[in-house]
C-alpha cells in the first residue's frame, strides 16, 4: 500500500471504533484487531477491505467530504443488497449497516469481498480475456444478462416498497433532472434542451415497474476469474431505484458501436474488440428479460441526457474546489458530447 493509501485508510477508517461496532453488531473475531486496506476510490465514494482474524469484508463509505444526501445514500444501498440476498442476481452479500456518522465520520456498511477481477481497474484484463477475443463475448453477454435478471426481481415481494416512486416515472424525468442540474448549473450545456422537449412529447408503451441499477456499465460490476465469463457481483447501488429497468440496458448500449467495423476500438474506458454487436445484446436482454426493447431510443436518449446532467455534478464539484478526486476534471468535455448525442439521437430517431 502506497504512503497516500495508507493515509487516506487511517483517516477515513478508524481500527478502534471499526472494531467496537463490529463487536456490536455481533460479528465474528471480537478481540482480534481490525486491519484496513484502502481498494479504490471512485468518483464519488470509497471502499476498503477490512480483515479481523479470519473474516474479511469489504467497507463502502462516503469520501471525506462527505456530500449532501450521501449518508442516506449508504443505508439506501445496503437496503438493495439486502433485497437481493435470495435472488439470481449476482451481488455482494450484506452483512451490516452503520447509520451513526459519529464511529467513523460518515454512515458506512460491510458487504462480502468479491473476489474478483473489475475491466476498469486491472493494467490489462486477466487470462483468457486479454489474448482470446472469442472470450470476451460472454463479458457483454454476462453483462446484459445481469439486469435482465434483475429486471425480473419482484420488488414488492423482497421489501423494495418505497424505494422509488413509480408511478409517473417517466413523466419526471425531465423535470426531475433539471431540477438536480439548477443545484450546481455554472454554465450552458447545448443540447440539453433538444433532449428534454423530445422526452416530454414521449413516454414509452410498455412500461414496467422494476429494480434499475441506475449506473450499470462495465465500470460496476465484477467478474469472476477465468473462463468462461460470469459475473461475480454488480457493485456500487447509489442510484438504485423502482424505476424502468430499461433505461440500466439503454445506460449500457448508448455508447456500443452499430457497425461491426467499428466493435474494434475502444468504447470509452473499454475495448469492445471480440464482443457482440448491439442488437445481439438487445435481443439477449429481451430474451433474459422478457421486455420489449423496441423503443430502446427514447430509452438511449434518456440515458445521455440524464448522464450529461450526473457527470455535470461531478465536474461542478471539481471546478468549485469541492471534489476528493481529481478524475471528475475529465467530465467536463464529456458532458458536452453526451448532451449534443442526446440531441443528436432526438432529432433523427422516429419513434
Amino acid at each position: 500500500m502506497s504512503n497516500a493509501d495508507a493515509e487516506r485508510t487511517r483517516r477515513l477508517v478508524d481500527p478502534a471504533r471499526l472494531g467496537a461496532w463490529l463487536n456490536e453488531q455481533g460479528l465474528p473475531g471480537r478481540g482480534e484487531p481490525v486491519h484496513s486496506r484502502f481498494v479504490t476510490g471512485g468518483a464519488s465514494n470509497e471502499l476498503f477491505e477490512v480483515t479481523r482474524g479470519g473474516e474479511r469484508w469489504a467497507l463502502r463509505r462516503p469520501p471525506a467530504r462527505v456530500p449532501d444526501g450521501r449518508n442516506e445514500t449508504m443505508l439506501r444501498e445496503y437496503r438493495i443488497l439486502e433485497a437481493l440476498a435470495d435472488t439470481d442476481v449476482p451481488h455482494a452479500r450484506a452483512f451490516a449497516c452503520c447509520a451513526d456518522p459519529d464511529v467513523i465520520g460518515a454512515n458506512f456498511y460491510l458487504m462480502a469481498f468479491v473476489d474478483g477481477w473489475s475491466p476498469i481497474s486491472e493494467p490489462e484484463w486477466p487470462e483468457p480475456f486479454f489474448s482470446d477475443l472469442g472470450a470476451r463475448r460472454g463479458l457483454a453477454l454476462e453483462l446484459v444478462g445481469a439486469i435482465a435478471r434483475l429486471s425480473r426481481v419482484d420488488w414488492r415481494a423482497v421489501g423494495l416498497e418505497g424505494l422509488g416512486r413509480p408511478d409517473g416515472f417517466h413523466e419526471r424525468q425531465v423535470d426531475r433532472w433539471f431540477a438536480h442540474l439548477e443545484r450546481f448549473r455554472f454554465r450552458e450545456i447545448p443540447g440539453l434542451d433538444v433532449a428534454a422537449d423530445w422526452l416530454r412529447g414521449r413516454t414509452p408503451a410498455a412500461y414496467e415497474p422494476g429494480i434499475m441499477h441506475g449506473d450499470y456499465q462495465f465500470a460496476n460490476v465484477m467478474f469472476h476469474h477465468g473462463a468462461p465469463a460470469r459475473m461475480a457481483a454488480i457493485v456500487d447501488w447509489e442510484m438504485g431505484t423502482v424505476g424502468d429497468p430499461l433505461l440500466d440496458l439503454a445506460w449500457v448500449v448508448m455508447g456500443w458501436p452499430t457497425d461491426d467495423d467499428e466493435r474494434g476500438r475502444t468504447g470509452g474506458y473499454v475495448d469492445l474488440t471480440g464482443m457482440p454487436a448491439r442488437d445481439e445484446l438487445l435481443e439477449h436482454y429481451a430474451s433474459v428479460s422478457g421486455r420489449p426493447v423496441d423503443e430502446i431510443d427514447y430509452y438511449v436518449v434518456l440515458a445521455r441526457f440524464k448522464m450529461a446532467i450526473v457527470l455535470e455534478g461531478g465536474y461542478a464539484r471539481y471546478v468549485a474546489g469541492g471534489a476528493d478526486n481529481e478524475r471528475m476534471e475529465a467530465f467536463g468535455p464529456i458532458v458536452l458530447d453526451m448532451a449534443a448525442r442526446a440531441a443528436d439521437l432526438a432529432r433523427s430517431t422516429r419513434l
